[in-house]
């Protein structure tokens, strides 16, 4: 609070003197437009130059990686609803051509606007509240949801000079934050009160808890072969060899586990439709349920970029720019993951536990001691 504090008034007194000193060049100039002087009009020149000159001093004093950390949210935010917009569409597509359908047709060419006009129907519902909702727990949990999402994007490098933040322990603000969207799920179950939410947010923990372990463990081999906890670091150090030829187990498992994380089929037990209606965002609506659905696809997105990150060697590739191989690996792994939800079935629950505690955690442990003790050789 001190530095803050402390920090706001020198902010404002150096605004104020630089605009003293725009204002104190035009009184001299005698022009009431701040610009002409007494020996003739400035040239269009020399005003650009000023207005350069004072866009700098004014970015010296808020500062340029601030500048360029806002700049960097905002193209998040416009990202995060693209991303959104065009996996809702490619699944309709993909499930349609799968079922021997055409999918959506009618809204624009190729049905690219059918997402837009959904996105609309959906934000002009009004916003119900059920009787007897914990409403603290109920209005927090569709913005808690969004948090990890934002975090994510923020330090994954999508080429070698486009990423928001380079943070040297990048993959445990990711797992941490990660972490945040239990928490959310929970918060919804409870706040609900309605015992199909509760069921859904208790399965989601559960499968949460199952699948981040082997998640971890297979990340941990990553690191040890990066030496590094950097995101980054771990795509620079994929130059020779991508870690999928080297860590394909490591890959297996980390994949899996991350189809697990965002609820997806074959493992999305906590929104089983058949079982428990919606699950645990069964008495959300209008914007609030879009917050959901927005950060289950933006999760989506995310894992697969994670995955390009750690084994696909990022934004690595001959010939075209890198920000072009990181898209198109990610949406290679997020066809897959569509692909999943037309071609396996639903697992039970206990098959869903029983497939991470008793084969996934024991495979990931052999394949780090193994990782380790090769790297000590």
């Amino acid at each position: 609070m001190a530095f803050t504090s402390g920090l706001m008034p020198g902010v404002l007194c150096r605004l104020i003197s630089l605009m003293g000193i725009q204002r104190a060049s035009a009184s001299r100039g005698g022009g009431s437009d701040g610009f002409a002087s007494g020996g003739g009009d400035a040239s269009p020149f020399d005003r650009e130059t000023t207005m350069t000159e004072t866009i700098n001093n004014i970015a010296d004093v808020i500062g340029w990686e601030t500048i360029r950390t806002v700049v960097g949210l905002i193209g998040v935010l416009v990202v995060v609803v693209v991303n959104a917009l065009v996996l809702t569409w490619a699944e309709r597509k993909v499930s349609g051509h799968m079922q021997r359908r055409i999918g959506p047709k009618e809204v624009g060419p190729f049905g690219l606007l059918q997402p837009i006009a959904d996105t609309v129907k959906l934000l002009a519902k009004e916003l119900l509240t059920p009787q007897n909702v914990e409403k603290p727990l109920y209005y927090l949990a569709p913005v808690i949801v969004f948090i990890p999402v934002l975090v994510s994007f923020v330090v994954i490098p999508f080429d070698a000079r486009l990423q928001v933040k380079d943070i040297n322990v990048g993959v445990l603000v990711i797992l941490a934050f990660s972490s945040l969207s239990v928490l959310s799920i929970l918060l919804a179950g409870l706040g609900s009160n309605n015992k199909y939410s509760l069921i859904g947010s208790v399965r989601s923990i559960a499968q949460n808890i199952a699948y981040e372990i082997p998640l971890l463990l297979s990340l941990l081999s990553v690191v040890l072969m990066a030496n590094s906890l950097s995101l980054k670091d771990i795509v620079e150090a994929q130059k020779g060899v991508w870690y999928v030829f080297s860590q394909p187990i490591a890959f297996l498992i980390f994949f899996i586990a991350s189809v697990a994380e965002t609820n997806r089929t074959p493992f999305d037990l906590p929104e089983a439709e058949s079982e428990l209606v919606a699950g645990f965002h069964t008495e959300y609506s209008g914007m609030r349920f879009a917050l959901f659905f927005l950060a289950e696809y933006t999760n989506v997105f995310i894992v697969c970029a994670m995955t390009t990150t750690f084994f696909l060697g990022g934004y690595q590739g001959p010939i075209l720019p890198g920000i072009i191989w990181f898209f198109a690996k990610t949406y290679l792994l997020v066809f897959v993951i569509l692909w999943f939800r037309w071609t396996f079935p639903r697992v039970r629950f206990d098959q869903l536990l029983n497939f991470s505690w008793k084969l996934l955690i024991p495979l990931s442990f052999l394949n780090l001691i193994v990782t380790g003790g090769l790297l000590k050789l």
